[in-house]
């Protein structure tokens, strides 16, 4: 019966084949065009997403409970000593792939005559290579084996006129209130495109950093995944271990907040475009099936004096609507996947977004959850289209639809 119904339908949507075209190409315009500008959005996502991974934030960052909270204006208090049993069990966990170690060390930065307050990070060279994967850097990245080889960020060697090569000094407070200092060398000036911070920052080795803040703790234990769609699944299994040894984490997601705000922004914003093309196929489609309706109006007295059910009249309007829009949604997807690798392939090119000073080259990234939402928007629509002609149809009174064409 299936069968038969969607030949009918076939057969009735190709007997106007000009207005039936016109609906698929409004169909096929609207969905392609959903699938450029939502495949656009998502690549935003993911730049931004990777982007705040691969510059700093790792996938998981684990602290002393209270360290987001109170480790400004103490960082000397949160601490982490070693735990070689625990840091072992986190590496045994399926998908973590690495764990950087890293204590914030602040002061003052000299070089010549000029000297400027920084914030930096003490990093285990080996290991945070691997997290900070996207660095942009100008020279040499740090090495296990230049103890003194510091990486300076752009904005602050700029302010200090700092090239690979030079002879940098730091002064620190300790957490007894006293001064301590030291000489370093700049290996490399690294950029993660995030003005204010690349204008104080400074990557140091850990031990230069525990010298100058006289100790032997950490402030973070990052830790590094195979892939990104695993963070939910390995903050599972912290979980028990962490609380066990009194710590806390936090997912790159909880500490990206323009990442959130920027989903949460974008994905309203696409809704709306969602709506309006579903009200546009709507309209379209309604159109064609009300006309074919009223075209077709003794034939389908015809089919109600023969004994033909009601439903099933609403039934066949119905189909024709539906095969439209799966027609339309089918033709659609293929045609903006297409067009999103050409995109793609040629590029974006961007302005730098807000806090950053440098553009970027866009593309289009066509997910399953898009192509899906696509042909969703294509086949409701349609149903919702072909609800009102086919009700139409199935209230026609026999006799004045016999006499209609007379």
């Amino acid at each position: 019966m299936l069968q038969t119904e969607l030949k009918l339908a076939a057969l009735n949507l190709s007997r106007q084949r000009k207005r039936t075209l016109l609906s698929l190409s409004a169909i096929v315009i609207g969905i392609a065009g959903y699938l450029l500008a939502g495949g656009f959005i998502e690549w935003i996502f993911w730049a931004i997403r990777e982007s705040a991974i691969q510059t700093g934030l790792g996938h998981i960052q684990i602290t002393a409970a209270g360290y987001r909270i109170g480790g400004n204006a103490d960082p000397f208090r949160f601490q982490m000593p070693e735990n070689e049993a625990l840091k072992r069990e986190i590496l045994a966990l399926s998908g973590v792939r690495t764990i950087a170690r890293r204590l914030m060390v602040s002061g003052m930065i000299s070089s010549g005559d000029v000297t400027v307050p920084f914030a930096g990070e003490g990093v285990e060279p080996s290991t945070d290579k691997a997290i900070n994967g996207e660095l942009k850097l100008v020279g040499r990245y740090l090495s296990d084996e230049d103890p003194l080889g510091v990486l300076i960020g752009r904005g602050l060697a700029g302010a200090l006129k700092l090239k690979p090569g030079d002879r940098i000094a730091f002064i620190t407070r300790d957490d007894r209130g006293g001064v301590n200092g030291s000489d370093a060398i700049v290996r490399g000036v690294f950029a993660t495109e995030i003005k204010a911070y690349d204008d104080i920052a400074v990557r140091i080795p850990l031990r230069l950093a525990q010298t100058l803040m006289r100790t032997t703790g950490v402030h973070l234990w990052v830790v590094g995944l195979d892939d990104t769609a695993r963070t939910s699944e390995v903050v599972e299994q912290l979980r028990p271990l962490l609380a066990r040894e009194g710590l806390e984490q936090r997912s790159w997601f909880d500490l990206s907040d323009f990442y959130r705000k920027s989903v949460s922004l974008l994905s309203r914003q696409m809704e709306v475009v969602a709506i309006l093309i579903g009200l546009i196929l709507i309209l379209g489609i309604a159109n064609l099936l009300m006309m074919s309706t009223v075209e077709r109006t003794g034939e389908i007295g015809t089919m109600l004096a023969l004994g033909t059910g009601r439903s099933v009249i609403a039934r066949m309007l119905l189909m024709e609507g539906v095969l439209v829009g799966v027609i339309g949604a089918l033709i659609g997807v293929a045609i903006g996947y297409l067009l999103a690798l050409g995109v793609s392939w040629v590029g974006i090119p961007m302005p730098p977004p807000p806090g950053r000073d440098t553009g970027y080259r866009a593309e289009i990234l066509i997910t399953s959850g898009l192509i899906a939402k696509s042909v969703i928007i294509a086949v409701v629509s349609a149903a919702a289209a072909g609800l009102f002609p086919a009700w139409k149809a199935s209230r026609m009174v026999i006799v004045d639809a016999l006499r209609f064409n007379r």
